[in-house]
């Protein structure tokens, strides 16, 4: 509708009308009502939608669910690797005596980077589950 306007608008300067005051009036009734159509579209639309609510169907329960320590320079599964026993919870896990680590594991310091190669502090690694 605006390109047309501005091909039609210079035929207002015969009438001695400022072409660009004209256009900016008509430009704006144009915003106007497209605004208003909007309004009534959109209102009309609302009028008529029927809302349908579903009942979602319930979670299925998880299996039992495994705790997985990548090593990432290998990509393996360190407890697979020998490190901690696997197919035990965290809370068994953590009931776990010193003995239970690999050997030479026991006087490895709580700061120090923890033996299984992960990167982390011993104490945020394997050094938490004793």
């Amino acid at each position: 509708h605006l390109d047309h306007l501005r091909n039609v608008i210079g035929l207002r300067g015969y009438g001695q009308r400022d072409p660009l005051n004209e256009y900016k009036t008509e430009a704006f009734s144009l915003f106007e009502k497209l605004l208003t159509d909007l309004r009534h579209n959109v209102t009309k639309w609302m009028m008529t939608v029927e809302i349908q609510v579903e009942v979602p169907a319930p979670p299925a329960p998880p299996e039992r669910l495994t705790e997985v320590h990548l090593d990432p320079l290998t990509g393996e599964n360190a407890a697979t690797a020998g490190a901690l026993p696997s197919g035990l919870a965290r809370d068994q896990r953590e009931a776990l005596p010193i003995s239970s680590l690999p050997a030479g594991w026991e006087q490895t310091g709580r700061n120090a980077p923890c033996p299984c190669g992960s990167g982390k502090k011993f104490k945020h690694c394997h050094g938490a589950l004793v």
